[in-house]
């Protein structure tokens, strides 16, 4: 069988994170595939430069082959180096080009995910070169070469699993079937005239699980900087411990509400092949980690943990026409995810639609919505909220689950602003004035979790 390793920025930053990175790929005798982000700061360099209108100074390329020689240069031979050296100029011209075609406005679309991601394109290289000085036989390749077929709109593309297994099979299987261990570029993939589109922020945790979908992998490892899944935030709550075991629901959903261990969509591929998903800490590999897989063993506590996502607003819009008028409804919906926009929770009744989005996007939302038709007779916002994510094994059918929850919310006077039940069997979310929030999380911690 064959893993998939995905090193996320922090595990390619650093030479001490790249030391273990290849202690951790010497030591495990599995074929294996590498899915690798950009260094620590690479990508966010990157799209600051295309907000620069003069564009890139050499100093900025200079600076780009420092940082991926410098890392490694403790650990390799100067022939190597020498040749990692030569790859990473040729890959460097090729941003000088992308970044001179970003000058022309009429480019800008095209080129903005194919500069972003140029990071992938550098750090593949480094670590591929690496490996290969120490007795790896390994080999970088891109996702152009890969064959990852991605649709959808830039910055937040969706990979195509299916084309993108048809191509694996041509391009990725034979070179691990030969003993070669693959060293392919996170965070996006082609769309059909070949253009990158990238796949979001955090979007390499996603690439690992679509590499490892497409080669039918047993298990795919998310490498990190922490030791996995945690009972609520250690800066919340001191008592907090990792998770070790999970349920792939339950690790989505903390994913998506707060908990910054993986990009949320991630697991979707994974469950799709039930393949094993562990996380892990590159700078503590001895650390058991996470594991996340087809898994209820929550025992006897109500809940496994607690997340939450600040920064909030709760819109309201106000209609008569609400219940009757679906059509509304379905537009209402399409205005507050206009520009990107997210909604994290969603409650209806009789004459409102309530929806929980991000502050920073809040006033654009009821603008357009109070712009949107006769039949909006009122739109309100309440900033300063958070939404609290409580995950447990099939809270749905916990006889009494909410009113236990909300009972401890009560008792820390934390008004529930709105509440999101009954969509997802392992959560229970609900929004809290954000100054109450930590003291949610701390009450729901020490109650059903404990230390």
């Amino acid at each position: 069988m064959i893993k998939v390793m995905k090193f996320g920025g922090t595990s390619v930053g650093s030479e001490r994170a790249l030391r273990n990175l290849v202690s951790v790929v010497k030591g495990d005798e599995a074929r294996k595939a590498l899915v690798v982000s950009a260094m620590s700061g690479v990508t966010n360099s990157l799209i600051g430069l295309m907000k620069e209108e003069q564009g890139a100074s050499d100093a900025f390329f200079d600076e780009l082959l420092w940082k991926h020689t410098s890392a490694v240069r403790p650990m390799m031979g100067e022939d190597a180096l020498g040749d990692l050296e030569a790859k990473l100029k040729v890959r460097i011209a090729g941003l000088r080009q992308a970044v001179d075609r970003y000058q022309e406005p009429s480019a800008r679309v095209i080129m903005h995910d194919a500069i972003s991601s140029w990071g992938e394109r550098l750090s593949s290289l480094m670590i591929a070169s690496l490996l290969k000085s120490d007795g790896v036989d390994s080999l970088a390749m891109t996702s152009e070469e890969a064959g990852i077929v991605a649709i959808g709109a830039p910055g937040n593309g969706t990979a195509d699993l299916e084309a993108t297994s048809r191509n694996f099979k041509r391009s990725v299987v034979p070179q691990i079937e030969a003993g070669k261990t693959v060293v392919i570029t996170g965070y996006y993939g082609c769309d059909s005239e070949g253009r990158p589109l990238t796949f979001g922020r955090g979007g390499s945790d996603y690439s690992g699980s679509v590499v490892a979908y497409s080669l039918n992998a047993s298990t795919l490892e998310i490498w990190t900087d922490v030791n996995g899944f945690m009972t609520a935030d250690p800066r919340v709550v001191p008592a907090a411990r990792t998770i070790r075991e999970m349920d792939y629901g339950e690790a989505a959903e903390l994913a998506f509400f707060g908990a910054k261990v993986l990009h949320p969509r991630t697991i979707e591929p994974a469950r799709k092949k039930r393949i094993l998903v562990k996380v892990k800490n590159t700078f503590d590999p001895a650390a058991e980690g996470t594991s996340i897989r087809d898994s209820k063993k929550n025992g006897d506590r109500l809940l496994k943990s607690v997340a939450v996502k600040s920064d909030l607003a709760v819109v309201k819009v106000y209609s008569s026409e609400i219940v009757y008028n679906p059509g509304l409804v379905m537009h209402l919906l399409a205005t507050v995810s206009e520009n990107g926009s997210a909604a994290y929770a969603i409650s209806t009744s009789l004459s409102t639609l309530a929806f929980a989005v991000p502050s920073s996007s809040a006033r654009s939302i009821c603008e357009r919505i109070r712009h949107s038709g006769e039949e909006v007779e009122k739109v309100t916002v309440k900033e300063n909220v958070s939404l609290i994510c409580a995950v447990g094994d099939d809270l749905i059918n916990r006889t009494g689950a909410s009113a236990m929850v909300f009972h401890e919310a009560a008792e820390v006077e934390a008004n529930i602003e709105m509440i999101s039940e009954g969509a997802s069997d392992v959560a229970l979310n609900f929004v809290v004035p954000s100054d109450k929030a930590n003291d949610v999380v701390r009450r729901l911690h020490s109650k059903f979790i404990g230390a």
